[in-house]
């Protein structure tokens, strides 16, 4: 959930699963954390309507390691 002072400038993002905040300055992010934005459609019980959370990294590593299949990775040749 992003989180913005009163003039609209986004300062932070808190993780939905346990609130942590995870500030901005100058334009920075402190700590990365993972965006999921889901456009729900046709032959799902939520048509129509769009879903944005924010999770920290713990929360985004405790609910992948409950996962079947294992995400896939590949290493990044640039961080940006």
């Amino acid at each position: 959930m992003k989180i913005y002072n009163e003039n609209g400038k986004l300062t932070g993002a808190a993780c939905n699963c346990c609130g942590k905040i995870m500030l901005q300055e100058n334009g920075m992010w402190k700590e990365d954390f993972a965006s999921f934005r889901k456009e729900w459609g046709y032959f799902s019980g939520k048509d129509g309507i769009e879903h944005r959370f924010d999770l920290c990294e713990a929360c985004y590593d405790k609910i992948i390691g409950q996962f079947q299949l294992p995400v896939e990775e590949e290493e990044t040749k640039e961080l940006l």
